[in-house]
């Protein structure tokens, strides 16, 4: 008997997996964003996110058939292109069965500040009285502006001091777009000594080692928080073969910190001719600025002094490179910034290599913050003795405080490195809040810990504060009074950091929603918390992870007789 094989037909799908591109949609991108054909460059990777800004500003929101059709015009698959628009909060995606957000989008702050100003109050009021097919009330996290709490973004403009009244009179009148800036132009900053010393460098007339003595001597080390000597870090990207490239990190998303905003808002000029000596000591091909979307008045800014400055020739046109971030705390950290700076989700890389050896595209790069690279200009006109001799209680130099919460004056206070927390409220704060008694501070942010009253004394700089289990990070400081519920700001903390995780390590992406609920609990198991702060301490890739249980730990050390008070057991 034969037995005949029959070998099945394959069957071939009429069209491809997934849902199909819309031409019309592809040819309105194309309108939108130009022709990738005629220009090719507008299809490199590192653009991005740039082109999901322009949709998201042109149509309110992120459509798949949009961004079905930016995958198509980009040649990117559809996979990555979704992936980087869900990662970061301020895109809006929405599916093919789902309705567009509101066209007004109201963001209320719950930063540690403004809750402590009462946000919580003002947004369950801006909820009651809007309508919401035409206006969606968010929370959202810290906006760099602390010492104006509590603060309300309706577009891209801010209501500082915020009452529901001035809200919805903003709403009403529909000016959305960011409020105006008064800076220091091109001209007035040249008239002051401005670019001289970028001037110097370009001629020969200053060396890279003289410069680098110089901010030796003076002891600049990096101000966005890790403290490392500035000389340093140029002498390592120098060391490695070029091509290199220069990235200034503005996306001071710190809870409490709002100093580079403060700087770049009053001298951007001052600013970019620090980066620009920067690019120069490490011979970049390119400088990048990554500022965060949370100031948007100052995207404006830059963008206009850039052009000041390629107008006057003091820079080849396309040489400094603006990049704006889409609203993730966790693109602070230098290697996330760098993945996000390359048009993805803003993941922090493993390490090593660092980001000094293998960076941006692959090649070493340099990365300084904004006020780092700020006084580079002054500490040379002036000399590096004028800096290194600011410092009280045994410490050089000068620090930016981001001052907020239950003082008489907020804001940025230029101050000795090593000045006390006592000293501080008193000699430039004008004093705690009239009723109100110090309890506590954080030191560094939502990152740095917490401290308490009795440790007021202590110098606030790098390296004084370890041994209390906090550090200062980017100098924001955020006073806590009698009056303020230290439980409720130690779970307002967490939730940003579990809000805030980018998800990569489980550590980290479990850990700080374990925490958070565990905090939330009706009474508190020190020994849990403990364990748990251990794991995520010793095991979390990057800086969030890993500081995120500062100031739980901190309550747990100094705070337990507080929090007995106030009915929250701590047993272990």
């Amino acid at each position: 008997m034969t037995v005949q094989t029959v070998t099945p037909k394959r069957r071939f799908r009429g069209k491809p997996r997934g849902r199909e591109l819309d031409p019309a949609t592809l040819d309105s991108l194309r309108r939108l964003l130009g022709d990738e054909s005629e220009e090719p460059e507008r299809r490199r990777r590192d653009l991005l996110i740039e082109h999901l800004h322009v949709i998201q500003d042109a149509r309110g929101h992120l459509s798949l058939a949009d961004l079905r059709a930016l995958a198509a015009y980009m040649n990117l698959p559809m996979a990555a292109v979704y992936e980087t628009a869900t990662f970061y909060a301020h895109f809006d995606v929405v599916h093919d069965d789902q309705a567009p957000p509101p066209a007004i989008t109201v963001r209320v702050c719950d930063s540690l500040s403004c809750q402590l100003a009462g946000a919580a109050s003002l947004q369950d009021a801006l909820e009651a009285g809007a309508d919401p097919a035409r206006v969606r009330v968010l929370r959202a996290p810290c906006m760099g502006r602390c010492d104006a709490a509590p603060v309300v973004e309706v577009g891209h403009r801010h209501v500082n001091h915020a009452t529901q009244e001035a809200v919805e009179a903003v709403v009403d009148t529909g000016h959305f777009h960011p409020e105006a800036i008064l800076w220091q132009q091109l001209e007035a900053y040249r008239e002051a000594g401005g670019y001289r010393l970028l001037a110097d460098c370009r001629a020969g007339k200053v060396s890279v080692e003289r410069l680098m003595q110089t901010l030796e001597a003076a002891n600049l080390r990096g101000l966005g928080g890790a403290g490392f000597p500035t000389f340093k870090k140029w002498h390592f990207v120098r060391a490695e073969a070029g091509p290199r490239y220069c990235a200034i990190n503005a996306d001071e998303g710190e809870p409490g910190t709002f100093k580079d905003r403060h700087y770049l808002e009053r001298e951007p000029h001052r600013f970019l001719e620090g980066a620009l000596v920067s690019a120069w000591a490490v011979e970049a091909e390119a400088l990048y600025i990554y500022l965060r979307d949370e100031y948007p008045g100052l995207h404006r800014v830059l963008h206009e002094a850039i052009a000041e400055l390629e107008a006057e020739g003091l820079v080849a046109p396309g040489y400094i490179v603006m990049r704006r971030g889409a609203g993730a705390y966790i693109c602070g950290e230098e290697s996330a910034m760098i993945e996000s700076l390359e048009g993805k989700p803003g993941k922090p890389r493993h390490r090593p290599p660092f980001v000094a050896q293998r960076g941006l595209f692959d090649r070493p790069t340099l990365v300084n913050n904004v006020e780092t690279v700020f006084w580079i200009p002054t500490i040379w006109a002036r000399g590096a003795a004028w800096f290194a001799d600011q410092g009280r209680h045994g410490r050089k130099g000068l620090r930016s405080f981001s001052v907020s919460g239950r003082v008489n004056r907020p804001g940025v206070h230029l101050a000795p490195a090593g000045i006390t927390l006592d000293e501080l409220i008193e000699e430039y704060c004008g004093g705690m809040a009239d009723g109100h008694r110090l309890a506590a501070y954080l030191p560094g942010g939502a990152s740095g810990g917490i401290l308490p009253a009795s440790k007021a004394d202590i110098p606030l700089d790098f390296d004084t504060l370890q041994a209390e289990g906090c550090f200062i990070g980017s100098a924001a400081i955020i006073v806590l009074s009698d009056q303020d519920d230290l439980r409720a700001a130690a779970t307002n903390l967490l939730a940003f950091f579990a809000d805030e995780s980018c998800g990569q390590c489980t550590p980290c992406r479990v850990g700080t929603e374990k925490m958070l609920t565990l905090l939330e609990g009706d009474t508190w198991q020190a020994a849990d918390l403990e364990r748990l702060s251990r794991v995520m301490m010793d095991a979390s890739i990057c800086g969030l992870g890993q500081a995120a249980p500062n100031p739980v730990l901190g309550l747990l050390r100094d705070f337990r007789d507080e929090l007995a008070a106030q009915n929250v057991i701590v047993k272990g």
